[in-house]
């Protein structure tokens, strides 16, 4: 995805007025595990499915409730459950 595209999808996302079945906004990894993430992935996806959503989404940065965009350090990519990348 391109960032105009991205950026249109985060608004969207944010436009919510709450969490939904399909859609968790998180600010930092801190008082989460690698596990629970992938429990909320899963989750996530059921949800989708239920609601008949092409995909569900953890999107990082954002303030639970008031849907603040407000950025984080938190990398995927450098993320690691064992010796197996979290992404």
């Amino acid at each position: 995805m391109q960032t105009e595209e991205l950026n249109s999808l985060l608004s969207e996302l944010t436009s919510y007025p709450a969490e939904t079945q399909w859609i968790e906004f998180k600010m930092g990894k801190g008082s989460i595990t690698n596990e629970q993430i992938g429990e909320y992935i899963s989750a996530m996806s059921n949800g989708a499915t239920i609601r008949n959503k092409p995909f569900g989404y953890m999107v990082w940065g954002v303030e639970d409730g008031s849907q603040s965009i407000l950025g984080t350090n938190f990398s995927f990519t450098n993320a690691k459950q064992g010796n197996q990348d979290l992404e």
